[in-house]
């Protein structure tokens, strides 16, 4: 098979690999095409997802396609004072509230998976989905560590689709981590010493 065999035959793949770097291009920078891109890459791996039968990761996508629609107003309309939203720290308090809600997705997910559905990966899927889900929420409202969560979710996610034979989307997630590391070293700049200090109570 050629390589435009292939691509012909991986086309829905392969435009969700390139709309999932866009998508990270755009949130390292802030930039509000973040959104609209993200929920296109989200409607492309609804397919590859559903094909791959990775059903956890295939239904996070339908909450892509909604935190897309959340994000973007968040980002113009969610900061108190009433400007655009900036980048803050992840509290002491919000971290145990998300703590909790990733343990609840992650054993309501797994079940649904072991019990309902021919996953072979049911509990791997389940931890990248339910750490997915919070990472992208923290996103929307600009919390820095959302970069670190998506870090453990990207470096889980390559075995997961190296395993699936999904070569595109494994070098995806590859870069991913990197630029994960990345997103958060730019983001960091935006806060001083002080806000640092202050924001992490």
């Amino acid at each position: 098979m050629t390589i435009f065999n292939w691509l012909i035959d991986n086309y829905v793949e392969v435009c969700g690999t390139l709309t999932g770097f866009l998508y990270l291009g755009f949130s390292i920078r802030q930039h509000y095409l973040t959104w609209p891109v993200g929920l296109l890459n989200a409607l492309f791996y609804v397919v590859v997802f559903f094909t791959s039968k990775i059903y956890a990761d295939m239904s996070l996508q339908f909450y892509y396609v909604a935190i897309s629609i959340y994000g973007w107003w968040c980002w113009y309309h969610g900061s108190v004072s009433g400007k655009n939203l900036e980048v803050s720290r992840t509290s002491k308090i919000l971290w145990m509230k998300l703590a909790f809600i990733f343990l609840f997705l992650f054993a309501a997910i797994a079940c649904l998976l072991v019990n309902y559905t021919d996953s072979q990966v049911p509990y791997w899927d389940a931890v990248t989905t339910a750490m997915s889900i919070v990472a992208t929420w923290m996103l929307a409202r600009k919390k820095i560590e959302h970069w670190l969560v998506w870090v453990f979710v990207d470096a889980i996610s390559i075995g997961l689709f190296i395993f699936k034979e999904l070569y595109p989307t494994t070098l995806l997630f590859f870069v991913y981590t990197i630029l994960a590391v990345y997103g958060y070293l730019e983001w960091r700049k935006e806060l001083t010493p002080q806000v640092w200090k202050e924001q992490s109570i």
